[in-house]
């Protein structure tokens, strides 16, 4: 009888050593980021004094398909990496599918989520340049959790700027970015002046990415040898991000199988252009047999900027601090719901996935916040993982695809990244095993207010 495999790990030597950079093999370009003051295209120059260098011209790199993992940073990808490819047969056989389900587990990072990809990268280079203070935002506080850790590997302080409704609903994210040496502020803050401006104008604002994004930027601004660091949304995070679809594609040709669809959640896009774009350079290129593959991000309903957003030049954060980028937003001053998928609480997506969107290259939906709990527990139950609440959204839509799948009779390939675990979410499933989560509804009068005010 043939024996069944449900893990496969890459050996050590085969962990990626260049991450993959899609800008450079994009039918259309994205469109620049803007000089919010002159309305002209940003040069590296005007980045410099917020990002570590290497992180800029990273981020605006156009030309370079592949750019070289340091050495020092691959050494530390490889007390975690790779990460497994899992064949959910558990999954499968609950919903009674004939798909074949795979999952990429990275919930198996030292800080039990994706996030550290990039964290240990960008403290790297804050590291090189002689850099000793870093500060950022964190929604949940998977990436306030990872840079924390990272900045304590390479020696350097770290602030971080936690979304207040997340620090009161995560305390345990907030413990653990103390353990590693952070100082954590729950924002919006009385310690910046854009949070004292925020907190002028609403006195009861329980923060947004958008808030915490402000004050992180105006402490770097302010604070000397300092550079801003983050976790989401911009090109230089989701290139790091891409050694998890990098590794994927081989765990997958190990598997002897080629994904018809690949999922993740998305907050502001590096998640899921980590794991989709490697297999998107196929599909870009027309190579046959592989060009068929849709991609799926899966969003929360009360924060639908890809489904229900605009695109257009926006503020990346909510004081006006950042460049214009162009996205698919719901305006800066969108104020989500206080869902506990803290991660994906976000009103704008990344320039490249916006593209991308806008080009048809890949596809959104949104899921509520009872289906995408739903889906985590029945995850849970028959696979042994308790997911993230902002994993759940992609194990959700995976389950809407796979039960089209039963219905259809089709044997799809489908492929989903598990972005982190929910272990330090037991708050969460509590109230949601409880009976007092809610779904939130989201007015097209309210997204159109916001959205008029830019």
């Amino acid at each position: 009888m043939k024996e069944t495999v449900k893990r496969f790990i890459l050996p050590e030597n085969e962990i990626p050593r260049r991450w993959y950079n899609i800008q450079a093999e994009m039918p259309n370009k994205p469109m620049p980021p803007l000089n919010p003051a002159t309305r002209e295209p940003l040069h590296a120059e005007d980045l410099y004094p917020l990002f570590a260098r290497e992180c800029v011209n990273q981020e605006l790199n156009m030309t370079d398909a592949w750019i070289d993992i340091p050495d020092e940073v691959r050494e530390k990808y490889k007390y975690y990496r790779s990460t497994p490819l899992v064949r959910a047969y558990g999954l499968e056989k609950a919903l009674g599918t004939p798909a074949h389900i795979y999952f990429k587990n990275e919930s198996v990072s030292p800080m039990g989520s994706h996030k550290l990809n990039s964290a240990i990268a960008q403290a790297y280079y804050c590291k090189q340049e002689g850099v000793t203070n870093v500060t950022t935002e964190t929604g949940a506080g998977q990436w306030g959790a990872s840079l924390a850790y990272a900045a304590s590997l390479f020696g350097i302080d770290a602030a971080v700027y936690q979304v207040k409704i997340s620090y009161e609903q995560k305390p345990y994210r907030r413990s653990i970015m103390q353990t590693f040496g952070a100082q954590v502020t729950p924002s919006p803050s009385m310690s910046t002046r854009a949070g004292k401006d925020i907190l002028t104008k609403h006195p009861n604002h329980q923060g947004s990415l958008g808030t915490a994004i402000s004050e992180a930027v105006e402490l770097a601004r302010t604070t000397p040898n300092c550079k801003y660091t983050l976790g989401s949304v911009l090109s230089h995070v989701t290139l790091h991000q891409t050694v998890i679809g990098l590794e994927a594609e081989k765990q997958m040709e190990m598997a002897g199988e080629y994904p018809d669809m690949v999922i993740a959640c998305f907050g502001g896009g590096s998640n899921f252009g980590g794991i989709a774009f490697p297999f998107m350079r196929h599909k870009i290129a027309g190579e046959e047999g592989k060009a068929h593959t849709r991609f799926i991000a899966a969003e929360p309903a009360s924060c639908p900027k890809l489904t229900r957003g605009e695109f257009r030049y926006d503020f990346g954060d909510e004081a006006g601090y950042t460049p214009l980028l162009p996205m698919y937003t719901l305006g800066h001053n969108f104020a989500p719901a206080n869902i506990h998928a803290g991660g994906l609480r976000y009103h704008g997506a990344g320039t490249v996935v916006s593209q991308l969107l806008k080009d048809g290259l890949m596809e959104a939906v949104d899921v509520e916040q009872l289906e995408s709990f739903e889906a985590g527990c029945l995850f849970a139950r028959a696979e042994g993982i308790i997911p993230a609440p902002e994993s759940c959204h992609a194990i959700a839509a995976t389950i809407r695809e796979a039960r089209k799948c039963a219905e259809s009779g089709e044997e799809k390939v489908i492929l989903f990244n598990l972005s982190g675990h929910g272990l330090i979410d037991m708050a969460s499933y509590d109230k949601f095993l409880a009976g007092d989560l809610v779904n939130y509804e989201l007015p097209d009068e309210v997204i159109r207010h916001n959205l008029d005010q830019i």
